[in-house]
């Protein structure tokens, strides 16, 4: 069970650092660096925030608190990029510590308690916390990529009415258990 739950993680980890990109492939230089009407932060700066986060809670994730000192939270919400390159290069770099760490994890250690700012939690807990959070960031990255391309935006899940022959799909395959990401990326 520990296993199968460890590796629905990496899957889900996986995912969402699939949709971020794919959202992110849609929109031009400029609208990666693009504020919306209300002043939120542009996809570049939740790309540098979720990088910064990886490379706290994920260095040395079994063995030191996941804020680290070093970590300047509030310098990852100013907008300092000079292209795109620079701005991939940090996702990339945020993901390789998270991708990393949790493909190394062993089924064994997702009852270890671990630390984020002096609050112990199970690994399975932390692995909970920083998975939503990752969630809902990338749901920010899609919804401005939306709001930025307009009608040329191409959906990344079930079209707006493709729901009847998605499921059509689906229902033709042999049930079986599997995980909904396979086969997406």
């Amino acid at each position: 069970m520990k296993t199968t739950l460890l590796t629905s993680y990496q899957k889900q980890f996986a995912y969402y650092r699939h949709l971020g990109e794919k959202a992110m492939a849609q929109l031009t230089d400029e609208q990666l660096f693009l504020d919306d009407a209300a002043g939120s932060n542009s996809v570049a700066v939740i790309v540098k925030h979720l990088s910064g986060n990886m490379k706290s809670r994920w260095t040395n994730f079994l063995t030191s608190d996941g804020e680290k000192p070093w970590r300047n939270r509030d310098q990852e919400f100013v907008a300092d990029f000079n292209n795109r390159a620079e701005l991939e290069t940090t996702w990339n770099e945020g993901w390789a510590v998270l991708e990393a760490t949790v493909n190394g994890l062993q089924p064994e250690q997702l009852s270890t308690i671990v630390y984020i700012r002096n609050e112990g939690h199970m690994v399975a807990e932390a692995l909970n916390r920083q998975l939503a959070h990752y969630a809902y960031h990338v749901g920010q990255i899609i919804l401005l990529g939306k709001q930025h391309r307009g009608v040329e935006w191409q959906s990344l899940s079930i079209p707006k009415g493709g729901s009847s022959k998605y499921n059509a799909g689906k229902f033709s395959e042999e049930k079986g258990v599997r995980n909904f990401i396979d086969g997406l990326m």
